[in-house]
């Protein structure tokens, strides 16, 4: 009865004007404020990252991250999957003063239990997880920020890298030179005292450097890798390797100027890069005997060189007539030396371009028609009848000629011909033309490309220095297929493609295809570098990756040894995975903050952008 009254009553207020008219002011009212409301709180949740700097170009005791005040609070509303314990701040300590150079799979103690035959104890041997440091790796005390790019080409802080013995042994061959607080990197070498740009120039007299065609190099043996450095003015981005031996920090040397480097070898094992990736190697006096073992380092070299791709050879046995007193060997040792270079080369299916002066080069073949047609009368190399030819992780070398891609007709290139640079960056890839790389199509590479672009524009956002000269060396921890490196390529820096083992199969012969350089490399292990030589890292959905590989805890202890005090970090991946990092990174001396994802504040992974504080180890510090 009630209910029926109250509902005459009702609609009889309903049916008077005045009453209709105050129902729908308040309704648009009602609707205005929700609209206000939820305007104002995305401005706020999006003004979070991009109106706070996180990033300062001072240096030393100025604190890099500047807080917009207002912050996400992302463990207050997430459910982490996380016990107690674990929330828990871990505070890492600063390891030994001594540990400032420690390169954990290259340590030169765990290095004096390996045999020396094929150079098997300058290889990558890692600490088991017992042996894994649980510390922060310190500069050495009075560290400075190296200088920026193209000056770090030729001046390097003395006590960032405080070793004379380069400039001392090499002094005659000008590799560097002490002065004062610095050191002078005039570009000399072994085979080029007279500097590496006169050097390039008779290169490139003989084979041309300039036109796009070769873009990627590697150098063997690179010393301070000055070859590579004064290369880049022509277009042509160096891949430079050298082993941590008697030579101290000549790879660290190399990174500290700004110049892609890493710690390597030829020894037992397939180099860390696929098959068909330099359009040019380089040996300068770089003592690997090409022509002992079956010819086996050769094989090497001719796996990841191009088809139609060029090796230079400088120093020992190229005209030996001239210089074979001063290398204290015989003349009938040298002409050996060479006679079976050559030999080798021939049987390989080289052609030989030029000898001229100390320089020879010569040419792989463009595809393998004629050559497997030579193996009747060659009985040694033959070609391998694996097409395993791209994996290179801990992988033995074969005595066997690493087949090429099959083609049609005597002047098509294998694996299909590239673009000149710069078109090749953003031409797509020949493997991704022919369908050898599952789920991956032209679309798809487009998308890609797009995709980078605009998240590279929303980091320009949150770190203004990413589009000045405050970066140089910069690593994309999950390089997928480039993308990233593509989308910086307008700016003064070089980009190290790391493309995890088991992640991302056969992606990185796609980035050499587009003219850029990389890597395999295990998250659970070290990488190939010294510490300190990395301005800015980016880590996509690394951590979720790898959680269940191994404990990510070291991997971000890694991150720390290979970053620049003062570098940045951008780490994209879940909201729950963030919180767990940021947890962790707050016990390292690192300044972070989570921000949304560039989609908007509902898309569920966000990104943690880090600054690594500046710090240094003290001179008097207890052992």
């Amino acid at each position: 009865f009630m209910a029926a009254l109250m509902a005459e009553d009702g609609s009889s207020k309903a049916r008077h004007p005045e009453f209709q008219r105050m129902r729908v002011t308040l309704t648009i009212g009602v609707i205005g404020l929700c609209v206000t409301s939820y305007i104002l709180g995305a401005w706020q949740g999006t003004s979070n990252g991009i109106n706070s700097s996180l990033i300062s170009t001072k240096t030393r005791c100025e604190d890099p991250v500047r807080s917009s005040g207002v912050r996400l609070d992302f463990k207050a509303h997430h459910q982490v999957d996380l016990n107690e314990s674990s929330l828990v701040v871990e505070k890492f300590p600063p390891c030994q003063l001594k540990y400032s150079e420690y390169t954990p799979c290259q340590d030169p103690r765990r290095a004096r239990k390996f045999p020396k035959k094929m150079m098997q104890y300058r290889e990558r041997h890692c600490p088991n997880k017992e042996e894994m440091f649980r510390c922060l790796i310190p500069a050495p005390p009075s560290y400075k920020n190296p200088f920026q790019w193209p000056k770090s080409r030729d001046y390097a802080w003395y006590n960032n890298i405080p070793h004379r013995e380069l400039s001392i042994e090499k002094a005659v061959q000008n590799w560097i030179q002490v002065e004062g607080d610095l050191f002078r990197f005039p570009g000399g070498g072994t085979m080029f005292p007279h500097g590496a740009d006169a050097y390039i120039d008779d290169i490139n007299a003989l084979v041309p450097l300039n036109d796009g065609n070769i873009r990627t190099a590697l150098d063997t043996g690179c010393g301070v890798a000055s070859w590579g450095a004064y290369l880049m003015k022509r277009n042509i981005i160096t891949m430079s390797f050298a082993p941590r031996d008697s030579h101290e920090a000549q790879v660290q040397f190399a990174l500290e100027r700004g110049v892609p480097a890493m710690i390597g070898v030829i020894g037992s094992e397939r180099i860390p890069y696929p098959a068909r990736a330099f359009d040019m190697a380089h040996c300068s006096r770089c003592l690997i005997p090409w022509n002992k073992l079956d010819g086996i380092y050769l094989i090497e070299v001719d796996r990841v060189l191009r088809p139609g791709g060029y090796w230079i050879l400088s120093g020992p046995p190229i005209h030996w007539k001239r210089h074979y007193k001063g290398w204290e060997r015989t003349e009938e040792d040298l002409k050996q030396e060479q006679d079976e270079i050559e030999d080798l080369a021939k049987r390989l299916c080289w052609k030989k371009v030029v000898e001229k002066g100390d320089l020879a080069i010569w040419q792989k073949p463009i595809n393998h028609l004629e050559c497997v047609d030579s193996r009747k009368v060659y009985e040694a190399p033959q070609i391998c009848k694996s097409n395993d030819v791209d994996s290179a992780w801990y992988k033995k070398m074969d005595t066997c000629i690493s087949p090429l891609p099959d083609v049609k007709s005597e002047d098509e290139v294998a694996g299909g011909a590239l673009e000149r640079w710069p078109r090749r960056a953003f031409a797509v890839p020949p493997r991704i033309i022919r369908g050898s790389v599952p789920g991956l199509t032209p679309e798809k590479f487009e998308e890609d490309n797009k995709l980078w672009s605009e998240r590279v524009d929303h980091y320009k956002k949150l770190i203004p220095p990413l589009g000045k000269r405050r970066y140089r060396n910069v690593m994309d921890m999950n390089a997928g297929i480039g993308g990233f490196a593509a989308a910086l390529m307008k700016y003064p820096l070089w980009v190290m493609n790391v493309v995890p083992t088991g992640l991302a199969n056969g992606t990185l012969g796609i980035i050499y295809e587009r003219g850029f350089i990389g890597t395999y490399q295990d998250w659970c292990e070290a990488f190939s570098t010294y510490p300190r030589t990395y301005d800015l890292i980016h880590a996509d959905k690394i951590f979720s990756s790898y959680q269940d590989r191994c404990d990510i805890t070291y991997i971000l202890l890694e991150m720390d040894r290979i970053l620049r005090p003062e570098g940045t970090v951008i780490i994209r991946d879940t909201v729950e995975m963030l919180v767990k990092v940021q947890t962790i990174t707050g016990g390292m001396r690192w300044k972070s903050q989570i921000m949304d994802h560039e989609s908007g504040p509902f898309n569920p992974d966000k990104i943690l952008v880090a600054v690594k504080t500046y710090w240094t180890g003290e001179p008097a510090q207890k052992q």
